[in-house]
């Protein structure tokens, strides 16, 4: 189905916008603090000049080129993702290592869940493929939006600022899923709405460029601390009990017969009850 004047008109606006964000990233030296995201829109505006360009001279190809972008940009967009989280949660160095472990464990999932997925798909190598790299896409796509499911639910509880630029690309990232989620299952379960679809997933995502801008090119505030706040931040106790398991302080660390669920419930225990004596 040929491209409408619409669509190349969004394309275009995408790919400016893209270029606007990594030149703001570049003036305030935004790159060496989030190399991936940089990554991440320059690869999205190869992809969108390289898909555009492929569509008019080679449609032949376009499929296992748009295919291979999609690849390209879900593994780095699951990078991403550990990015923010790691920048959003610097000053807790404990709960850092253990989201290094379950995002680890996560794309080890991931590997294991498509390669599965391909094997047991009939047809040929193309399919299988392109239905293990949606099922892997639509799985991160999950894990942004409840990222930015927790980031909104419990920004108050864990004193996270809004001012932050990785909170503004934590939220881009989750709304930019959740409309690729909505759109592919309005595109699969509502065929008759054509490119409409389409078309307002580019308007949001471009939405979301122009946010990025906005927040990347705002003037970051000193985010709130356990030190400053009247009460000690949850996710400070978290933070302390994980260092007392990670040096052995606990004393259910000495034991090796104990099992880790165990060991988890009375490090939940020690930071309710530090809880109640403040």
């Amino acid at each position: 189905m040929p491209m409408s004047i619409a669509q190349f008109a969004l394309a275009a606006v995408i790919f400016v916008m893209l270029g606007v964000v990594m030149f703001i990233m570049a003036k305030r030296q935004l790159r060496a603090t989030y190399p991936l995201l940089f990554g991440y829109i320059a690869i999205n505006a190869v992809a969108v000049s390289l898909l555009m360009t492929v569509y008019r001279l080679a449609p032949a190809q376009y499929f296992y080129v748009y295919w291979t972008c999609s690849t390209i940009l879900m593994m780095v967009g699951f990078a991403v993702q550990y990015e923010v989280f790691v920048d959003i949660l610097k000053p807790y160095s404990a709960v850092i290592d253990l989201g290094k472990m379950l995002f680890f464990w996560a794309a080890g999932f991931l590997f294991l869940a498509g390669v599965l997925t391909a094997l047991v798909t009939s047809g040929t190598h193309a399919s299988k493929l392109v239905v293990a790299v949606d099922l892997c896409d639509r799985c991160v796509h999950l894990m942004q939006c409840g990222v930015m499911l927790l980031l909104v639910v419990f920004e108050k509880r864990l004193s996270f600022s809004w001012r932050s630029p990785g909170m503004g690309v934590a939220l881009g990232l989750g709304v930019i899923a959740a409309t690729d989620l909505g759109v592919s299952y309005a595109e699969s379960r509502f065929p008759a709405l054509g490119t409409g679809p389409g078309l307002l997933n580019g308007i949001i995502f471009t939405g979301i460029l122009v946010f990025w801008a906005f927040r990347l090119s705002a003037k970051e505030t000193a985010p709130a601390t356990a030190a400053s706040s009247p009460s000690r931040l949850i996710i400070q106790r978290w933070n302390d009990a994980l260092i007392s398991y990670r040096n052995g302080d606990l004393a259910f660390a000495s034991s090796p017969m104990n099992s880790f669920l165990p060991g988890v419930e009375q490090t939940v225990e020690r930071i309710l009850a530090s809880k109640m004596v403040q």
